[in-house]
């Protein structure tokens, strides 16, 4: 009897991404492919690709030609995902290895393609294949249910975009906000929680605006909490991704009077100066954020905010910058992502005058991360004497890494606690240092393993 045949699956890019990926491994899987640990194993190899900045574009060409160079005579290659959707030319140019192009929104069609590659590959006659085509007209079929296993998951409830961001180049590839379906996205979370997920993390491009394309704006929160009541064993559920001005009441309430739901909401806003944000075509109305924050803060008091921000943006100025570290002061988020502005080929934001000098936005970029680290620290001192509950991440050097509700997986911090705790478990811990981006804690209700006395130093 044949061994069954395997495949390799590298996801590069974000979590969207990887709940792509994980839809692609439950097709494999149900199909009788098995999942190898190394290419050399595999029969097929599978990139998810990544496409959003030039920097991400690069690293996913790099991948692919590696993987190109070592690839045998009957192993098949195929690049998936957002490179793929926005720019086949390319790894045709410069991946000709690749045997197979798989856009965005045809995923589901990962079974069909590496079949026919494999077959091609097997004849005499090879045939490479690319299955591609307008987001739009590509059709919808339900999200295959959850094979992963583990503490933390991903649950993706929409694709593509319908804010019209200068410097954004998702929409032209991945097309306009389609929204999952509403009882499709609460069976996934249940097959998420009954692999072993206790914290679900929804994600999008923007989740703020799941049903507009229905027709039923505003339906998060009817959703978030659909998905609280029928995932049964779900602890956490944490929302990423929230567009400026589409945080409604509803939602607010829905978080604040959610047990599963935590305090915590991801606000991309890419700058805190009106002028900037219009040039960005984002929301410039800088006082409807103030009162977002404080609607929220007033109904979850300890609630945990992050945010992303673009510096060197075309035409900033110093006084617009300067009206950013006002604003960051003024708001103190618990965390900041910050990025230094790059020009996307095909972006309004690429031809925009006033180009800013690189060592210009370096120099601002330092200051604005200087300026938060500072009140990082602040808000992370304040949870010195609470007791938080911890999901446990990973263990090394003699210390247990572990997260809150205040920690997104990838993105932010841990709670380090000394010893060996055991992995995707939540304990109580009792906070009794800060760092700028850790917090350091004890275990309530579990004692560190053997020979694991250590101690962590932190800034007063």
């Amino acid at each position: 009897m044949s061994a069954r045949p395997a495949y390799y699956l590298l996801t590069l890019g974000c979590p969207k991404n990887q709940v792509d990926s994980d839809g692609m491994a439950a097709l494999l899987n149900a199909q009788g492919y098995r999942l190898a640990a190394q290419p050399a194993q595999a029969d097929v190899l599978i990139v998810n690709t990544c496409g959003f900045l030039a920097a991400s574009q690069e690293e996913s060409i790099e991948v692919l030609q590696e993987l190109s160079r070592g690839k045998r005579r009957q192993q098949v290659l195929v690049a998936a995902g957002c490179l793929a959707e926005r720019n086949s030319q390319i790894i045709a140019a410069q991946a000709p290895g690749v045997d197979g192009v798989l856009g965005t929104r045809r995923w589901r069609e990962i079974v069909p393609l590496v079949e026919r590659l494999r077959q091609s590959r097997q004849g005499r006659r090879f045939q490479r294949l690319q299955l591609l085509g307008d987001p739009e007209e590509a059709p919808e079929a339900p999200t295959p249910r959850a094979q992963r296993q583990g503490a933390s998951a991903y649950l993706k409830i929409s694709d593509g975009c319908n804010a019209p961001c200068t410097f954004c180049s998702i929409p032209s590839f991945k097309g306009k906000l389609r929204s999952h379906p509403f009882a499709a996205i609460v069976a996934e979370a249940q097959a998420l929680t009954a692999a072993g997920a206790r914290e679900v993390i929804v994600v999008a491009q923007d989740t703020t605006d799941y049903g507009r394309d229905q027709g039923e704006p505003h339906s998060l929160p009817r959703l978030l909490h659909a998905i609280a009541q029928r995932a049964e064993g779900l602890r956490w559920l944490r929302l990423m991704y929230a567009y400026p001005g589409h945080i409604s009441p509803e939602l607010i309430e829905t978080m604040a009077t959610t047990p599963q739901i935590l305090h915590y909401l991801d606000l991309p806003l890419q700058h805190g100066h009106r002028d900037t944000l219009r040039r960005m075509h984002r929301p410039a109305n800088v006082q409807m954020v103030h009162d977002s924050i404080a609607s929220l803060r007033a109904a979850m008091p300890d609630i945990a905010l992050r945010s992303t921000f673009i510096v060197g943006f075309p035409g900033e100025t110093e006084a617009e910058f300067a009206g950013l570290l006002d604003f960051v002061a003024a708001i103190r988020f618990d965390k900041v992502g910050a990025f230094l502005f790059s020009p996307e080929p095909g972006t309004p934001a690429a031809d925009l005058p006033g180009q800013v000098p690189e060592e210009v936005k370096r120099e601002r970029w330092e200051r604005l991360m200087e300026l938060q680290q500072g009140i990082s620290l602040a808000s992370n001192q304040a949870q010195i004497g609470r007791t938080l509950t911890v999901l446990t991440e990973g263990y090394g050097d003699g210390i247990t890494l572990a997260r809150s509700y205040r920690d997104a997986p990838e993105i932010d911090g841990f709670v380090l606690i000394a010893g060996r705790q055991p992995v995707g478990q939540m304990l109580e811990a009792r906070i009794t240092g800060a760092m700028e981006y850790d917090l350091v804690g004890e275990p309530l209700a579990a004692r560190p393993s053997a020979g694991a006395e250590i101690t962590l130093s932190f800034p007063a």
